[in-house]
């Protein structure tokens, strides 16, 4: 290694040459680099849908889910398989392993579903499907001014089009409308005096509309293909479909008998967008797309279309590129002034021109890591960009240190040259070790399971890549420019003279800063070395007395533990679930209440907050009707059941960047909530106003095959929830069903040959529907029904009073032949790993509360109590916890091998054992000012707390290197062990300050911002900064405590194994060493 960095320190020229590499390719990785919200992320989850017309959950349960859940059972790779059985669908979702390929798992799962024997009949084809990872780039409305929805649709299709042609669009949603089908209504009465049934004119209409080929005919001089051509698409073309003749020779036609017309189908799906009937158009980018310029491609199209029409508009609710770009700024800025605060302590307490040299390590190695970072999938998003304001402060440590040593070495009298090229050599060991140890902490975060290793891995990338990029600039760029450069000959240079020097005034800063420094070590640090070293005992008890205090604080719940931070939104969504069978009516009364409540809640906002501001706090609100707001917890899953009786809003606030801090989305959800009320009869009134990382915070799934006890605990633990005054928006996945009238054949009915499948596929033709024709009319599939008119399926009544068709071709009043009653029914029937299951799910009453808190309470007393009432529930918790646990588990596994890697590393450097294992031993002691710092800034200790902890092990390990390895310089110079200790502290205590207080600085603004973006990174943040911080006194002071126990402890040792007393020194590693050689 001495002859490559000889070569590059004596041929500056081969220097600058790799610099300007490192700038060419750094930049053309800038310009290649992608950008997305959030880190890209591989898809784990494989759907399996199944819809089956007019099939009860029971039916689809029972029929389709349990088939494919039993043929799912066995294959490799999968973790979990949840599934719901609603009316008409079912859905099983597949959550696969991250360490296996989801293309081979999904490959499985088809020939899984292929081997299911059997299926209903009327079952359409299942689709499986890996689910893609994507992200919303932009989501926008189209309104119009006395357009109806079906002409905002065919408008939303060309819109759709027109956006799929353009580069970096692809995956595009929309909403805000039902299917298109054709109806064939139909009154009984008709039915009667034509002598008609359903399946005649089904058949009638299957045998008409056809597009059918013939053959062909081969002349002599030409072919001719035969072909009957009577395909048709509308309603109005079917009028003319011939049904039979009656008995005076009368053509009867379709449209005789029944009411015919393109309408869209009865599931109430609608959007109002500020009152106004809308489509929704929702576009994402996969992991092949760049979101800002798919967004700056949307943005223009819709500015060009609304200067081209009047009565059209594109509004954009949401543009994800505005928060992109906000939060871009946020930590660019932050990142800026912590490379500035990193500057400003360089130039303070270390020579100007030595800072300079070490401050150009920082773009030089950002470059170098740019050159790399779109080959491992990295993308400028939050992480990434957090990521390199974490490295920051780390980036110049090595070069601190190696400065300082090239300048004492250049200050023995050596030439510029052999300084860099001996003080490098020096402390490379050092140094390099320093490196691997930060690079193996960060690189346990690549490894951590769930979301939480996903999104965080990207952080991890970016230091190992930056960091393994300077040390290139520490060990090979950095030398040559301080041998090459007036840096080391600054204090003997005449200075030129005039009206103002800026290297005579540094100069002056300087000299008052080593003053400091001096001051610092001399009055403060020396004497408390000294002090320690003397009183050992004593001043280790104080260090373990802080870490008992801490750990008893954190146990007593004073400094509060919890899964997740919650992610601040400018979003506030509200979903309603009425009781099944609520009509569209009243369902939409009430959520339009809730919306004028939300719109009262703003201007009173405004009022307050917002008094000389002309804009508008609530900037855009959407109704829906017939689906739940958009999910905000980042967990895959089923949404609602959706119908009449479900309804929900989505309250678009201004920016959190452009309105008053004051603002928060949470203050604008508990005003709705006060305003709105109970709503009595609702079984969900549920206000978000933040996204959940991991899922809910309060999740419980209870599974069992029994469901009479599994709804008996599901009450009993909604009950003790809702009693809880900590939690609020109370639901489960398991509503009250729709009333359910059930037939039941009379013993006359069988006398007929009548059976319940041959009546009920009647009723089901009348009022459910029997699909005649389906067909492609443009981008649409219609579906052509035969049914009775709305009238005829509106009374039950009717039902009673309808002719059912016997085998003999008589007719009979179905309550001839049949009874009835009413009850409630199923929803859905829900499945987690095979067995029924229900979820219950909470949100917290305030943010500030601790959900781990209360889940384990749960833990501990409720879910006993109920597995002891109910001996056949089992439960599970889900949501954060499950996400959180996922990652602890992991990090069981993980942690203690990244451990092992660094005591190995350190151990390989100083060929010793017991010097690795005091750095490590530092490890617990610096949790003390982590937690604290926790609770100076108002955060609990959570997951991304622990990501923090484990990314501290590898900078905390950095100052405790830089001191053994001058500790064990010190020994083999000759020095006694007391001597070689105390000097080690004091000659270093310059550098480990330094790198210590520019890794804080560099962390300092994101801690401090008081933006809501900054949230979910600050917990990891105020880990390391707080965490180096009391590091550096531990190095300082503590590892001198434990290194001198530790020699007593080999001195007292070794007097026991020979008898023999022997010096201090001559137990340590470098001497032992020494001898040897000798």
């Amino acid at each position: 290694m001495r002859n490559i960095i000889a070569y590059f320190v004596r041929y500056p020229k081969t220097v600058n040459i790799l610099i300007l590499f490192f700038v060419v390719f750094g930049v053309a990785g800038i310009i290649n680099l992608k950008s997305s919200f959030f880190p890209l992320i591989d898809s784990k989850f494989i759907s399996i849908n199944a819809t089956y017309p007019g099939a009860s959950p029971e039916e689809i349960e029972e029929g389709v889910v349990l088939k494919i859940e039993e043929n799912l059972k066995g294959i490799i790779g999968i973790t979990r398989v949840t599934s719901t059985s609603r009316e008409n669908f079912g859905g099983i979702l597949v959550e696969t392993d991250d360490d296996y390929d989801i293309e081979t798992i999904l490959f499985e799962v088809k020939n899984a579903v292929d081997k299911v024997p059997s299926f209903p009949i009327d079952l359409e084809p299942i689709v499986v499907t890996k689910i893609e990872e994507q992200q919303p780039t932009v989501v926008f409305s189209l309104t119009g001014n006395n357009i109806s929805l079906k002409s905002l649709k065919n408008i939303s299709n060309n819109i759709e089009d027109d956006l799929r042609k353009m580069e970096n669009i692809s995956q595009i949603t929309m909403s805000g409308y039902p299917d298109e089908e054709i109806e064939i209504a139909i009154n009984e009465n008709i039915l009667l005096a034509y002598n008609l049934s359903f399946q005649e004119i089904i058949n009638s209409v299957n045998n008409s509309n056809i597009l059918v080929t013939g053959g062909n005919i081969k002349t002599s001089r030409e072919d001719f293909l035969i072909r009957a051509k009577n395909k048709n698409y509308y309603a109005n073309e079917l009028q003319n479909i011939v049904l039979k003749n009656d008995n005076k020779g009368k053509i009867i036609r379709l449209g005789d008998v029944a009411n015919i017309k393109d309408k869209f189908s009865d599931s109430p799906t609608k959007r109002f967008v500020d009152y106004k009937s809308s489509v929704v158009l929702t576009v994402s980018t996969t992991n092949s797309e760049d979101l800002l310029e798919s967004a700056k491609t949307i943005n223009s199209f819709i500015d060009n279309f609304n200067d081209k029409n009047e009565n059209l508009k594109l509004t954009v609710l949401k543009d994800y590129s505005v928060s992109l770009k906000q939060r871009t700024n946020l930590l660019l800025e932050n990142g800026g002034i912590g490379i500035f605060l990193v500057l400003i302590f360089l130039s303070l307490f270390l020579n100007i021109r030595l800072a300079f040299w070490v401050a150009f390590s920082i773009p030089i190695s950002f470059l170098g890591m740019l050159i790399f970072a779109g080959q491992f999938g990295i993308t400028i998003n939050l992480m990434s960009l957090f990521g390199m304001i974490v490295v920051i402060g780390i980036l110049v440590d090595d070069g601190i240190v190696i400065a300082e040593n090239i300048y004492r070495h250049y200050e023995r009298g050596k030439t510029a040259e052999q300084a860099a090229i001996d003080g490098t050599l020096e402390v490379m060991p050092a140094i390099v070790s320093a490196i691997i140890t930060t690079i193996i902490a960060f690189s346990t975060l690549l490894f951590l399971a769930g979301d939480v290793g996903n999104f965080f891995g990207e952080v991890a990338m970016i230091v190992i890549l930056t960091l393994t990029v300077s040390l290139v600039e520490a060990l090979i760029i950095l030398p040559t420019h301080l041998a090459h450069s007036n840096a080391l000959k600054s204090g003997k240079i005449e200075q030129k003279k005039s009206k103002f020097n800026f290297f005579e005034k540094m100069r002056l800063i300087n000299n008052k800063g080593f003053q400091i420094m001096d001051w610092l070590r001399d009055k403060i640090y020396s004497p408390a070395l000294a002090f320690s070293l003397q009183y050992r005992f004593l001043s280790l008890s104080g260090f373990i007395a802080a870490l008992y205090l801490t750990f008893n604080s954190v146990t007593a719940g004073i400094i509060p533990v919890d899964f997740f931070p919650t992610i601040a939104s400018d979003v506030v969504t509200v979903n309603l679930k009425m009781p099944m069978g609520t009509s569209e009516k009243i369902t939409d009364s009430i959520i339009s209440l809730v919306e004028k409540n939300a719109i009262l809640s703003g201007e009173e906002l405004e009022n307050k907050f917002m008094k000389n501001d002309e804009r508008k706090l609530i900037q855009y609100s959407s109704k829906n009707i017939g689906f739940a707001a958009d999910d905000m917890s980042l967990v895959k899953g089923f949404g609602d059941v959706g119908g009449a009786s479900t309804a929900s809003l989505e309250i678009w606030m201004l920016d959190s960047e452009e309105r008053p801090q004051e603002i928060k989305a949470s203050i604008l959800a508990n005003l709705i909530r006060e305003k709105t009320g109970e709503i009595l009869g609702s079984e969900k009134f549920v206000v978000n106003d933040a996204t959940n990382f991991g899922g809910s915070p309060v999740s419980i799934s209870l599974m069992s095959n029994n469901l009479n006890e599994l709804k008996e605990a599901k009450i009993e633990i909604t009950n003790t929830l809702k009693s809880n005054p900590f939690l609020t928006d109370v639901t489960n996945n398991d509503p009250e069903g729709i009333k359910e009238i059930q037939i039941k054949l009379k013993q006359n009915a069988y006398l007929l040959n009548l059976d319940l499948n041959k009546v009920m596929s009647q009723v089901r033709s009348a009022f459910f529907g029997a699909e005649a024709q389906r067909f492609q009319r443009g981008e649409d599939e219609i579906k052509v029904w035969v049914r009775y008119d709305k009238n005829s399926r509106s009374y039950v009544n009717n039902l009673e009073q309808m002719k059912i068709l016997t085998p003999g071709g008589d007719r009979v009043t179905l309550n001839e032949i049949a009874t009835y009653n009413i009850i409630r029914g199923d929803v859905s029937i829900n499945h987690l790993d095979g067995k029924k299951e229900i979820q219950i799910n909470a949100n917290l009453a305030d943010k500030s509360i601790s959900a781990a808190d209360i889940v384990f309470n749960l833990q501990s007393n409720l879910i006993p109590k109920i597995k002891s009432k109910y001996p056949s529930i089992t439960a599970s918790f889900e949501g954060q916890f499950r996400e959180a646990n996922k990652t602890i588990k992991s990090a069981y596994i993980v942690f203690p091998l990244a451990l092992f890697l660094i005591f190995c590393t350190i151990g390989f450097t100083f060929r010793t054992y017991s010097q690795p294992f005091l750095l490590l031993l530092l490890i617990p002691f610096s949790l003390t000012t982590v937690a604290w710092g926790h609770l100076l800034h108002g955060f609990p200790v959570n997951v991304i707390s622990l990501l923090g902890i484990i990314a501290l092990i590898g900078i905390l390990v950095n100052d405790g290197l830089v001191l053994i390895s001058k500790f064990n310089s010190n020994l083999r110079e000759g020095m006694s062990f007391d001597d070689a200790l105390f000097q080690a502290g004091t000659v270093r205590f310059r550098a480990i300050f330094l790198t210590s207080i520019t890794t804080m600085a560099g962390l300092a603004p994101i801690i401090l911002e008081k933006s809501f973006q900054a949230q979910l990174l600050k917990p990891m943040a105020i880990s390391i900064a707080y965490g180096i911080g009391y590091a550096t006194f531990l190095t300082l002071i503590l590892l001198p405590i434990l290194i001198s126990i530790t020699n007593t402890l080999k001195v007292n040792g070794t007097w026991l194994v020979s008898g023999k007393i022997v010096d201090k020194r001559e137990v340590e590693s470098p001497v032992v060493e020494l001898n040897r050689k000798k």
